[in-house]
């Protein structure tokens, strides 16, 4: 079904640095732009100064000059455009009715201490006021749905799922990388040692320290623990005592990423709470097996495709390990569920379920180029979790 109303995407990302939400808002836009592609139509990319374009066919990207960050979004964006709008990262023109806002999760209030008292503060004001002004809200899991609704004081019933998807792992090429091979070579010690993988994160929620914390056990079945992304400061910010098996190699490419995937023993994600998790999703559709927490979005995206582990049982999690190690039936099951799981969530279907929101909500846009303050409907779309 082509979309009946003309729209535009929210095109703040491409000049944000790149996390789970702004890949997620490449990803779709990409997905929508084919799709458009192939029905004979375009759709806008409006962003600020200095964005990079995607290059999408399908989309057309715009320059709207005039400020940046959240004063571009709150005040430049909707007073040029007056068509219907999608924004995928979280945050949208708050008195902008003919819209859909895709919230990624409910991490500000369930995970404060992760974030700066000045995000919290926007994110807590800001959340609410689209929602109470929202014609449709999704998210992406079912998990997400039910925390933003008691956050945010609507239904979880009126809120759909738009989750993320995993193909474009398959953009990305191993026999590319350059930081993690040049890591191994200059370690000739640890070539024969097996590695468990974990991306770093200075958030309090992604549990890395317990991780860590299992350095000892780790070394005694000469085992590797690998940390990539986040920043070199880490361990400072975690008052961590590193051992001498845990490598901090720093941010990295995707290629890089798809390097430590194919050779890892595992991926380890311990989060406490995640509204998505989509290195788990792109670790099992690239054959990486995983052991997960056992919390919060985890398990649904997850399905039977991983080991789980409590989030602070660390005996749990060197037994997994242990088994790993010990079986490669094991590890070859874990596989080919993994890639199995991972073809369940897809950019195209989240993509298509946009655009089927877009018309649902029937929101036309007023042919003013002012804001209306006076009757706001704003289409919230959650996005957090996958399904």
């Amino acid at each position: 079904m082509t979309s009946a109303h003309p729209f535009a995407i929210n095109g703040r990302f491409l000049n944000q640095p790149t996390t789970g939400v702004q890949r997620y808002a490449l990803n779709v836009s990409r997905a929508l732009g084919h799709t458009m592609k192939a029905r004979g139509s375009t759709a806008k990319l409006l962003a600020p100064r200095d964005a990079k374009d995607p290059g999408v066919e399908g989309l057309s990207l715009e320059i709207v000059e005039g400020f940046s960050g959240h004063l571009w979004e709150q005040t430049i964006l909707p007073r040029f455009y007056s068509g219907n709008l999608i924004n995928l990262c979280n945050t949208a023109p708050a008195f902008k009715s003919n819209q859909i806002v895709c919230i990624h999760d409910a991490n500000v209030f369930e995970a404060p201490e992760s974030y700066g008292t000045g995000f919290r503060v926007f994110y807590k004001t800001l959340q609410p006021l689209l929602v109470r002004r929202s014609a449709k809200i999704a998210t992406v899991s079912e998990y997400s749905a039910t925390r933003i609704a008691k956050h945010l004081h609507i239904n979880a019933s009126d809120i759909a799922i738009l989750p993320n998807g995993h193909e474009h792992v398959f953009l990305w090429d191993s026999n590319r990388a350059n930081k993690a091979p040049a890591v191994f070579l200059q370690q000739k010690d640890r070539s024969e040692r097996q590695f468990v993988l974990a991306l770093g994160s200075v958030a309090r929620h992604k549990n890395l320290s317990f991780l860590v914390g299992l350095a000892d056990k780790l070394s005694e079945l000469n085992v590797d623990l690998v940390i990539a992304g986040g920043h070199a400061d880490i361990f400072a910010s975690e008052k961590i005592q590193c051992a001498s098996n845990v490598h901090h190699i720093g941010v990295v490419t995707d290629h890089d990423l798809a390097y430590l995937f194919e050779r890892a023993l595992c991926l380890a994600f311990p989060s406490l709470t995640e509204g998505f998790g989509l290195p788990v999703l792109e670790a099992m559709a690239l054959g990486c097996p995983v052991i997960s927490t056992d919390r919060a979005s985890l398990p649904e995206i997850c399905g039977a495709a991983a080991l789980l582990a409590p989030p602070d049982n660390p005996q749990i999690w060197i037994g997994h390990i242990k088994a790993l190690l010990a079986s490669n039936a094991l590890r070859g099951e874990l596989i080919e569920r993994g890639l199995y799981q991972a073809k369940k969530f897809s950019w195209l279907n989240t993509a298509e379920g946009y655009l089927e929101y877009m018309d649902m909500t029937s929101i036309d846009a007023t042919t003013s180029t002012e804001p209306s303050y006076d009757s706001i409907e704003i289409a919230v779309v959650i996005a957090t979790l996958g399904r």
